[in-house]
C-alpha cells in the first residue's frame, strides 16, 4: 500500500464464504482513478459486489469501486450501439435502452450488477444456448492499467488484451467504459409455457432439442433420493410476446434489493424445509398456474429480484453454488455417478436448474456448446465433503466449473478443468510482469 490513507471496510463474498478487511476507494473522476491506481502496488477493481466468489477484493489490498462511473457516454439508435461507463448497473442500462426497444440478452439474473462486472465475468443470461455470453456484443473497451496507462481494446486494437479482459476478472486493469452492440427487443413481455419432466436426462434432451429456437429454456428439478423419479420437475420456456409489441415500450421498474440481513443468523434450509417448499412449488404450477401464461419482463429475466429472502435463509454461514458445463455426450454417465454421490452423502440441495450454453471455451471463459447445470447447497461439513467428491467427477468428465460461482474451488481442480489456464497465466504475465491486479480469487487459483 502507499502512504495515502484509505478507509478500511470489511467486505464479504455474496455466498458469505470469504470476508476480509480491505482498503476501499470510490473515485468519481478519471484523474482520481489514475492517482489511486498509481499510488498502490496491489489493487483490484470492484463493481456492485454481487460476485459469489471474492473477485473484487483481497485482504489488505485496495479495491477501487466504480459505482460513481455510471454515465451513458454515447448512444446511436440507428447503429444500435451504446457506450457506457463500467459502473452503470444492468437496471440503469436497460431502463435507458428499452425506451428505444433495444437491449442485450446476455445479462445475469439480477439487475443491480454492474456492466463492468458483467464484462469482467463474461456473464450469460437465460438464453446462453442461443445468445452465448456478453463477449459477443462487446465492440470496444477503455481500461486503465497502472503501468500501461489508458488502453483502447477491441478486435482491431490490442486484441490480445481485449481477449484477456473479457472474462478476465479485472486482472488486466480497471474497465472504465464499454461499447456494446444492441439488438431489438421485439415485444413488451413474454409468453411462458411450463411442462413437467420426469428426470434430469429428459430435461436435458428437451433443452437440446430447443437449442436453435428463439426462446429461453431452463428447468427446476427436485434432487431427492426418496423420490420415485430422481430429478423430476418443471421445464420453462419463455418466448418474447411479439404480438404485445408497443411503441415506446415503457421499461420495467426495479426496486432496490432487500436481503434482510438481520432476519436470520441460522440456516432455515434443511431436508424438511426444502422438501416442503419443493412440494408447494411443484403443485402451484400443477394446479394453480396455466400451462401457458403471460409473464412480465422482470420475472423472466431477473428470477431472484424480489426473492432475496431465499439467500437470507441460508444464515450467517451462507451457501455454496456449483455451476458447471458438461458435454452432452458425457452428461448421462455423469448424472448416474452424481446420483450415487447424492445417495451416499444425502446433501441438502436447495435449488437445481438446467439450461443450454454455447460459445468457445478459452482462457477463463465459462463457455462452450454444452449443457449447464446449477445447484446450491447449504454450507456445512457434510455438503463440503459431497462437493469434494464431485470435484473428482468434474475432472473425470472434463467438466468446466464456473470460478465466479464456486468460491471454494482450488488450484488443482481448476488446472485440471481449465485446459487454457496456463495460457491465460502466461499471456497475463507477458502483459503485466508485476501482476499488480490481484484478488482472493486470483491468489487462490494462482492467476
Amino acid at each position: 500500500m502507499s502512504k495515502t490513507i484509505y478507509e478500511k471496510h470489511k467486505l464479504t463474498s455474496f455466498d458469505k464464504n470469504y470476508s476480509a478487511e480491505v482498503f476501499l476507494k470510490n473515485p468519481d473522476k478519471y484523474r482520481q482513478l489514475e492517482k489511486d491506481s498509481l499510488n498502490n502496488t496491489n489493487l483490484i477493481s470492484r463493481g456492485a459486489g454481487y460476485s459469489y466468489a471474492a473477485a473484487s477484493f483481497k485482504k489488505e489490498t485496495l479495491s477501487i469501486g466504480m459505482k460513481n462511473f455510471n454515465r451513458i457516454l454515447n448512444f446511436n439508435e440507428k447503429q444500435k450501439q451504446i457506450t457506457v461507463e463500467a459502473g452503470i448497473s444492468i437496471k440503469e442500462f436497460l431502463s435507458f435502452t428499452l425506451r428505444f426497444g433495444l437491449w442485450i440478452p446476455q445479462i445475469p439474473g439480477y439487475p443491480f450488477i454492474s456492466i463492468g462486472g458483467a464484462v469482467a465475468s463474461n456473464v450469460h443470461g437465460k438464453s446462453g444456448g442461443q445468445h452465448g455470453t456478453i463477449r459477443h456484443v462487446i465492440k470496444h473497451m477503455l481500461i486503465f492499467h497502472k503501468d500501461h496507462g489508458w488502453l483502447n481494446l477491441s478486435e482491431d486494437e490490442n486484441k490480445n488484451i481485449f481477449d484477456l479482459t473479457i472474462g478476465g476478472y479485472g486482472l488486466t486493469g480497471t474497465i472504465v467504459n464499454v461499447t456494446l452492440k444492441l439488438i431489438e427487443f421485439e415485444g413488451s413481455n413474454f409468453q411462458t409455457s411450463v411442462n413437467k419432466v420426469s428426470s434430469i436426462i429428459e430435461t436435458i434432451d428437451l433443452i437440446k432439442k430447443s437449442k436453435d429456437k428463439k426462446n429461453f429454456v431452463y428447468s427446476w428439478n427436485r434432487i431427492d433420493t426418496k423420490l420415485k423419479n430422481f430429478g423430476d420437475g418443471l421445464i420453462f420456456c419463455n418466448n418474447i410476446n411479439v404480438q404485445s409489441k408497443e411503441k415506446n415500450f415503457r421499461p420495467p421498474e426495479f426496486k432496490k434489493p432487500k436481503f434482510l440481513e438481520n432476519l436470520s443468523r441460522f440456516c432455515f434450509w434443511n431436508k424438511f424445509s426444502v422438501k416442503s417448499f419443493s412440494y408447494l412449488y411443484l403443485n402451484y404450477y400443477n394446479y394453480f398456474k396455466k400451462d401457458i401464461f403471460k409473464d412480465n419482463f422482470n420475472n423472466v429475466i431477473f428470477p431472484f429480484l424480489g426473492k432475496e429472502l431465499y439467500f437470507t435463509l441460508f444464515g450467517n454461514k451462507g451457501f455454496l453454488e456449483n455451476q458447471i458445463l458438461i458435454d452432452y455426450n458425457k452428461v448421462e454417465p455423469f448424472i448416474k455417478e452424481f446420483k450415487n454421490l447424492v445417495d451416499l452423502h444425502k446433501p441438502v440441495i436447495t435449488l437445481f436448474s438446467i439450461k443450454g450454453m454455447s460459445g468457445e471455451h478459452k482462457y477463463l471463459r465459462f463457455e462452450g456448446d454444452m449443457i449447464c447445470l446449477t445447484f446450491d447447497v447449504v454450507n456445512n461439513k457434510k455438503n463440503l465433503n459431497f462437493i469434494k467428491q464431485l470435484d473428482e467427477l468434474y475432472i473425470k468428465y472434463d467438466v468446466v466449473p464456473s470460478i465466479i460461482k464456486d468460491s471454494r474451488i482450488d488450484k488443482y481442480v481448476f488446472n485440471k478443468c481449465y485446459k487454457f489456464a496456463d495460457q491465460f497465466r502466461g499471456d497475463l504475465k507477458n502483459f503485466d510482469q508485476k501482476r499488480c491486479y490481484r484478488s482472493e480469487l486470483s491468489d487462490r487459483l494462482d492467476l
